[in-house]
């Protein structure tokens, strides 16, 4: 059996994601597709608790590199849990945030550099996206899209700290073919379009619909 497909969405807080995702998954369920939806942080038990320590607003002491490498555990764990057991198994995973968000948010946020990228092929096991959806969005925006009282620790940053992630987002686009850039501003109706244009050509041409 050949191996599934990986697709990530990825992108600013604030861009959408939640909701796009939300539409490409009734969008499958309406026409029986079938895939595996999935989330970062978390996706497994043990990867939601380590989401929880990671987001807390109480945990501010929290230092760039352990930041780092707990969410490199936690998708370590929902690489051999989940992703990579569908992924062989010949199925379709769609994933809330990856790798690149790591890259975005701790290499070029948290200026941490290729560590991140080094850390993290330990992390990843083998397993890269065939085709990454970014949510290409106005950080400053985005962050305003989020009520004040539901900002999570990272969500909280400064925008100096967002702007460096959707500069690390936008680099990566130009660095990688599998990247397609989506301008979240448009209708929610506009972007799940999109989206669904994307993920049914890449479907099709791997032969899965």
């Amino acid at each position: 059996m050949n191996k599934g497909l990986f697709i990530t969405i990825e992108g600013p807080d604030g861009s959408g994601k939640s909701t796009q995702i939300k539409r490409l998954k009734d969008y499958f369920n309406s026409k029986g597709y079938m895939a595996v939806f999935t989330r970062e942080p978390g996706g497994t038990a043990i990867s939601e608790k380590i989401r929880e320590l990671i987001l807390d607003k109480e945990s501010k002491e929290m230092a760039g590199m352990a930041e780092a490498l707990l969410y490199s555990a936690s998708r370590a764990q929902l690489v051999a849990e989940v992703i990579g057991p569908a992924i062989d198994r010949g199925e379709t995973v769609i994933c809330d945030r990856f790798l690149d968000s790591s890259i975005a948010y701790q290499g070029y946020g948290r200026e941490l550099g290729d560590c991140i990228r080094t850390i993290n092929e330990y992390a990843v096991q083998g397993y890269i996206p065939d085709l990454t959806l970014l949510m290409k969005i106005n950080p400053k925006l985005g962050k305003e899209r989020i009520p004040q009282k539901d900002l999570d620790r990272i969500e909280a940053e400064k925008q100096a700290f967002h702007r460096r992630v959707y500069e690390g987002y936008l680099n990566m686009e130009k660095e990688y073919d599998r990247f397609v850039g989506i301008d979240a501003s448009r209708s929610v109706e506009d972007i799940s379009a999109v989206i669904i244009e994307r993920v049914e050509a890449l479907m099709r041409i791997r032969g899965v619909i």
